[in-house]
């Protein structure tokens, strides 16, 4: 199972990824949650403390490690084929939940320093996971599908596309959903997150009929999940909340419609 998740940001899209890789954890899969987004933040929704979270350093901002990847003894010339299976072992983080975290991280310049080696370094990291890994995988991803690249893209089973009923949010959905389908991503589907009532939850289905995306389910607003956050909490621990009861259901689809 392969699951990548984007969407604008604050949709809630980690907090969603962050409950499907426990979920799956919890049925007995081995699971790597992937933090690919421009604001990492998923150690904590995973459960680590804020001290621990912080030491944690980005593949993409690892300077040694990159260039021990890709040195050539030339800073003009970069190697562009190198194992990563050995990043996999000693650079992921065992969560409380159970899940195995990587902190990718995102190139912010393609023009700066060491951008180039950095991005083959993490596009080749996440090719390794995402097709010649047997474990679940669960990508939490910056708006967009640059970040997988098209032959890894090909690979994932499921781009889960986070909305709440904001038109904004709605809108950048829309973008996704194109991008995804031209990058030959097999499925793609909405999740409405947030939804307080019936009315919202009717923007979503309007705004996807009319522009033709599919909608997978519907998470609700869960003040718990406020409460937890504001704790500096994972809003998972709270095993009878709405959203915690959401997330299992959704998830319950998720394996269904891949078995």
């Amino acid at each position: 199972m392969k699951i990548a998740v984007s969407g604008k940001g604050g949709v809630g899209k980690t907090l969603i990824a962050a409950g499907l890789a426990w979920f799956f954890v919890n049925r007995g899969l081995k699971t790597i949650a992937i933090d690919a987004d421009t604001s990492p933040n998923l150690a904590l929704t995973l459960g680590l403390p804020l001290e621990e979270a912080r030491k944690i350093v980005p593949i993409s901002e690892n300077k040694e490690l990159i260039k021990s990847k890709t040195n050539l003894g030339d800073p003009n010339v970069f190697r562009l084929s190198f194992t990563v299976d050995d990043i996999v072992r000693e650079y992921s983080v065992s969560t409380p939940c159970g899940v195995s975290l990587i902190v990718m991280g995102t190139v912010k310049s393609a023009g700066s320093g060491c951008a180039c080696p950095a991005n083959a370094v993490v596009r080749t990291l996440l090719r390794h996971l995402v097709v010649e890994r047997d474990e679940a995988i669960i990508v939490d991803m910056e708006a967009g599908v640059e970040h997988l690249g098209r032959g890894t893209a090909q690979h994932v089973d499921v781009m889960l596309i986070i909305t709440d009923a904001n038109m904004k949010s709605l809108e950048v959905a829309r973008n996704i959903n194109e991008l995804a389908k031209s990058a030959s991503i097999k499925q793609v589907a909405l999740v409405g997150n947030k939804i307080g009532n019936e009315i919202q939850a009717k923007v979503v289905e309007d705004f996807a009929e009319k522009n033709n995306l599919r909608i997978l389910d519907y998470v609700p607003f869960d003040p718990k999940v406020t409460e937890a956050e504001m704790r500096g909490e994972t809003p998972l621990r709270y095993g009878e909340s709405e959203f915690v009861r959401a997330i299992e259901k959704l998830c319950d689809k998720l394996t269904v419609k891949n078995d």
